[in-house]
């Protein structure tokens, strides 16, 4: 099969998936659509601009996603699978020793290995590297310190997890887990008496992000995943969950000084007001004055609180440092 055929294809077959390695399938095969099969000209980007993602792609029947497998579909009544070995090997699909070997050599590379199978034959293997964020290992290092434990939870195989978990310096690493599997993972730690925050930007992150104490979807995720969590963090960086936490433990540790001074205030005050202190050195409080105290007492608590404006997020200034401006 060429080239071009078997992106086409495999595209086809991936353009009803919502998952981020089927979006970056399909936006490579249009680029070499419009691009590597034709000349470099005006017109072909013209018509990559314009030229509806219908106008390419093959017609589809039956599509099915399989969660922690992959996608399936018929085109022109045959059968198509894209995913893992898994949902090739469950489906009746034989994997030669050379594919597998490909596969494992993608994975060692900290790639995804795509496989795709035609009418009960493979066709073709896609390597699709989901690329670190610039300031992963920096978060991660940042996180350790702040003496939380990063854990990387994924539907990624060993290899590929294992490699990128090294590169980012997780040691936690859990993988190949479908995605009622995350979820239980997050009530393992919770059993542990663990607080468990879950980031996630995708549709099998969900049921974890609804099971964690606090559940992160980033910005540029899923709807769903969106929807499932509590923090939705609106830029695409991780650098923001550290603020997440950050704010939030300086936030409750305003609450709690405004608690203790709030009570001392009233420990101190009320006594005085009933007139403990009136017999013997002739203090008392009028009630003006009680009413007045106790209206600045409110006052200086809302004072407190409005010091969380000055807030300045840290800034990742090294690996090893965090200094908050």
């Amino acid at each position: 099969m060429h080239r071009g055929e078997f992106l086409t294809l495999v595209a086809s077959a991936e353009a009803s998936s919502e998952h981020p390695l089927a979006k970056a399938i399909v936006e490579y095969a249009r680029h070499f659509h419009f691009f590597d099969e034709n000349s470099l000209t005006e017109d072909a980007e013209y018509s990559s601009k314009e030229s509806p993602i219908s106008a390419w792609l093959l017609d589809v029947a039956e599509f099915s996603a399989v969660p922690g497998r992959g996608i399936q579909c018929f085109i022109d009544g045959k059968r198509v699978l894209v995913g893992n070995r898994k949902l090739l090997t469950e489906s009746g699909v034989s994997i030669s020793a050379h594919v597998e070997q490909f596969v494992v050599d993608l994975e060692e590379s900290a790639r995804t290995g795509i496989l795709a199978a035609y009418d009960g034959n493979v066709i073709g293997v896609l390597g699709v590297a989901d690329p670190l964020k610039r300031e992963a290992a920096v978060v991660v290092q940042g996180l350790q310190k702040m003496g939380v434990r990063p854990v990387m939870v994924t539907g990624d195989n060993w290899r590929t997890a294992q490699a990128v978990a090294r590169e980012v310096g997780i040691r936690d690493v859990r993988a190949e887990v479908m995605p009622a599997g995350k979820a239980e993972v997050v009530r393992s730690f919770q059993k542990d008496g663990s607080i468990v925050a879950m980031v996630g930007d995708g549709i099998n992150d969900s049921p974890a992000l609804a099971a964690a104490d606090v559940g992160m979807a980033i910005g540029a995720g899923t709807d769903i995943a969106i929807e499932a969590a509590d923090y939705v963090l609106m830029r695409n960086n991780l650098e923001d969950v550290i603020t997440a936490i950050d704010l939030s433990r300086k936030t409750f540790s305003r609450i709690r000084w405004n608690y203790v001074f709030a009570m001392a205030y009233n420990v101190v005050a009320i006594p005085i007001a009933a007139g403990v202190l009136y017999p013997s050195l002739g203090i008392k409080l009028p009630p003006w004055a009680a009413g007045a105290c106790m209206a600045l007492s409110s006052v200086s608590v809302v004072c407190s609180s409005l010091l969380l404006r000055r807030y300045k997020k840290p800034r990742l200034t090294t690996i090893l440092e965090i200094t908050v401006e």
